[in-house]
């Protein structure tokens, strides 16, 4: 198991990428930290495998944190989720060794797709005794995520809010809920309910149909789609 270490000072947000990550197999989440010298204790403490670790916190900053288990040469391996995009905490963050750099705000796929090259990377390493150049630049690019770009949800749309709203139609079952049935479940206003619910649409993880009531005004009813395991 890949024991995971949270890192961020915002409750809700920990609770959710922990939830993410308790839902991934081969990892667990071994505890969470709201401050700096939370994080350095809980790491010395906890020894943990990965830290998601954010930029800000309230006594210092998530890369103050990464230059000090750097300094006290903790074998960890983190990955930067936050909101922070100036250059110079990207560039600080690469300099410390960070396998990743997530941008808040993403979906979760985005997130579980990088915990996933990240685990197929620690599981390449432990499989090789000499590495060839061939094994060299395969680990490297699987640490970079193959080059590829990470997709972000839209302006307006925020990652934990989404996945209360996924949740709530998964909850639902086959029958769905309607945009006013999403907004009483979620405490969201209807308008709102709508926007995430036409969001998981465009996303290809819901399904939308027009259902006629005795009324013969049709409602619109969102249906969470089956999730497709990785061949």
């Amino acid at each position: 198991m890949i024991r995971t270490l949270i890192v961020d000072d915002d409750f809700m947000v920990a609770k959710v990428h922990a939830g993410f990550v308790a839902a991934l197999d081969g990892f667990e989440v071994v505890g969470s930290a709201s401050t700096g010298s939370d994080a350095l204790a809980a790491v010395r403490r906890l020894r943990p495998d990965l830290v998601l670790l954010d930029v800000y916190l309230p006594d210092m900053t998530g890369l103050e944190v990464l230059r000090r288990l750097r300094a006290e040469g903790v074998a960890v391996d983190v990955v930067v989720i936050s909101a922070a995009r100036d250059v110079d905490s990207i560039r600080s963050a690469l300099h410390g060794g960070v396998l990743h750099y997530l941008v808040k705000p993403f979906d979760r796929r985005t997130f579980e797709s990088r915990l996933r090259e990240y685990a197929g990377v620690r599981a390449e390493l432990a499989a090789l005794d000499q590495a060839r150049q061939a094994d060299v630049d395969r680990v490297f690019a699987g640490a970079r995520g193959g080059g590829r770009s990470a997709p972000t949800t839209p302006k307006g749309i925020a990652p934990e809010t989404l996945e209360l709203v996924r949740e709530a139609l998964q909850l639902a079952g086959p029958d769905g809920l309607s945009a006013t049935q999403c907004s009483e479940r979620t405490g969201l206003a209807r308008v709102s309910a709508r926007r995430y619910l036409e969001q998981l649409v465009a996303q290809e993880e819901a399904d939308v149909r027009q259902r006629y009531g005795t009324a013969g005004r049709p409602e619109r009813r969102f249906t969470l789609r089956s999730p497709q395991r990785p061949g």
